[in-house]
């Protein structure tokens, strides 16, 4: 039940470019390159996401992505 909750709120705030932890700006975190045309960003507080350079989008990274 908390995930249906929860879940809305943290793609609105992916969305703006923040991180669902800790709410700084996704663009002060650490960037790495991949091969697939996007970027591993690390944020300052240790959460991992991709940015689709496509789309332009931010999503959460999967364990196989970490």
């Amino acid at each position: 039940m908390i995930k249906r909750i929860l879940a809305p709120i943290q793609a609105w705030i992916l969305l703006q470019g923040k991180c669902v932890g800790c709410g700084r700006n996704l663009t002060l975190g650490r960037r790495f390159e991949r091969q697939d045309n996007s970027q591993k960003v690390v944020c300052t507080c240790g959460r991992i996401f991709i940015f689709d350079k496509r789309k332009g989008r931010y999503r959460r990274a999967n364990l196989t992505e970490a």
